[in-house]
């Protein structure tokens, strides 16, 4: 008879599996368990790991937390292992062939069951329920699950299924929550947040959601993420600038510039209306950032694509800006029917130039903020410096601002600075009100 333990909970990959498991922690918490989330060293009894199956970096890194949390457990570290999410999700028979120190593999959603293989039972009534991991001033909210894209490289859809929006009270009543218990800063993600309300109202319905989450007394920030460029609601530019704490940020992942590239992802959008796009943001909401994601080494990408991409960079100069190679993911349309035909050490030295002029375009941008004025946030304090962030700046992805811990300041409190330095990727700032 297994009893009541403590339970170390690895969360890998996005924020959305985030959510995820701090959703299972609040059903495990009502169960009697001891929970700690991403510890230095777990505690011995149980350890559950929730994987990412995006790309093959992120396999890989999913892998080695198993397989490092199995030598524990041959050596009498630890007791239990199980392990759940998107890998586990598509890859479930090979990983318990190859790992079998795992006691098991359960699917992404498949909290019912493990819940009663350690004796516990799951709690509809905690679905809206969830046990925050993050600093107490901010959270992710999800707002729908799935995807109905098909991009060709990608195998979300086929690891989460469907697009399915969660209905808009049920958020709403999510964020009053979460604000009645201290969080201030929202940072709204999905799969495709463009998407959302399609299923549900059959129509685009995230400038609305957003408006209404502006109004909830207590929400000071709200940041969106993972927009798609195609059919993007454009009324949401509307919210963005006329309501204050709806942060001027957005997400929006493009992928490429090149329309043959675009083409053969099965993006659904051309060059002129992804450049038109922008500039459109870029005019209904003054001082907007804009953060996107891209990806070299795409089957058929040429010296040509590349130096398009390149040029589109330079020229739009992203104030936020991610990249990786492609990789090939069983099962979609990419892998299935083009040759993965472009050498790594190719893929790798295009990421590279990428990157280095984002580097260079980042810190221009930056050196360009010093002498503004600006509001920031207090996340924690690190040595001698508070660090902080702007409206333009989501939690560990983007630059951060370093204020000298000459006065007190609470985390999660508010302040106005001035901009007094810079570097590639983050600002120095000394307070004007403390």
């Amino acid at each position: 008879m297994k009893t009541k333990r403590t339970i170390d909970l690895i969360t890998m990959g996005c924020s959305k599996n985030l959510v995820d498991t701090e959703h299972l922690m609040r059903q495990f918490q009502e169960c009697g368990f001891t929970l700690y989330h991403n510890p230095e060293a777990t505690h011995g009894d149980i350890a559950i790991v929730n994987t990412c199956g995006f790309i093959g970096d992120a396999k890989e890194e999913s892998i080695n937390m198993i397989l490092e949390l199995s030598e524990q457990k041959e050596r009498g570290e630890l007791n239990e292992i199980y392990v759940m999410g998107c890998l586990s999700e598509r890859y479930k028979e090979e990983l318990q062939a190859e790992i079998p120190t795992v006691d098991k593999f359960y699917g992404k959603f498949d909290w019912p069951a493990m819940l009663q293989e350690l004796n516990s039972q799951y709690q509809e009534s905690l679905n809206n329920e969830r046990v925050l991991t993050t600093p107490e001033h901010y959270a992710y909210i999800k707002i729908s699950e799935g995807c109905d894209r098909k991009c060709a490289y990608c195998a979300i859809p086929i690891i989460t299924g469907r697009h399915v929006s969660r209905p808009m009270e049920e958020i709403l009543e999510e964020v009053r929550n979460l604000v009645a218990k201290g969080v201030k800063e929202f940072q709204i993600i999905a799969q495709e947040l463009t998407y959302y309300g399609i299923d549900l109202y059959k129509q685009q319905m995230l400038p609305q959601l957003i408006e209404q989450m502006s109004e909830i007394p207590g929400v000071e920030w709200i940041r969106l993420h993972y927009a798609y460029p195609n059919h993007f609601p454009m009324d949401l530019l509307r919210v963005m600038r006329e309501r204050p704490n709806v942060c001027n940020y957005i997400d929006i992942a493009l992928q490429h510039i090149s329309d043959s590239v675009l083409s053969r992802m099965q993006r659904h959008t051309t060059a002129k209306e992804t450049i038109e796009l922008l500039q459109a943001m870029r005019r209904e909401v003054p001082g907007i950032c804009i953060r996107t994601t891209l990806m070299v080494g795409f089957p058929g990408e040429t010296e040509e694509d590349f130096e398009e991409l390149m040029d589109f960079v330079r020229t739009t100069r992203f104030d936020r800006m991610g990249a990786f190679a492609y990789s090939e993911e069983e099962g979609t349309y990419a892998a299935e029917h083009y040759e993965d035909d472009i050498p790594e050490d190719v893929k790798q030295s295009r990421l590279d130039r990428l990157m280095e002029l984002q580097e260079r375009i980042s810190a221009e941008l930056c050196a360009e903020k010093i002498g503004r004025e600006c509001r920031v946030i207090i996340d924690r304090q690190e040595g001698d410096y508070y660090i902080g962030r702007t409206e333009h700046d989501s939690p560990e992805v983007d630059c951060e601002v370093l204020i000298p811990a000459n006065t007190p300041m609470a985390s999660g409190s508010f302040h106005q600075v001035r901009i007094t330095g810079a570097d590639e990727y983050d600002l120095y700032a000394e307070v004007i009100n403390a």
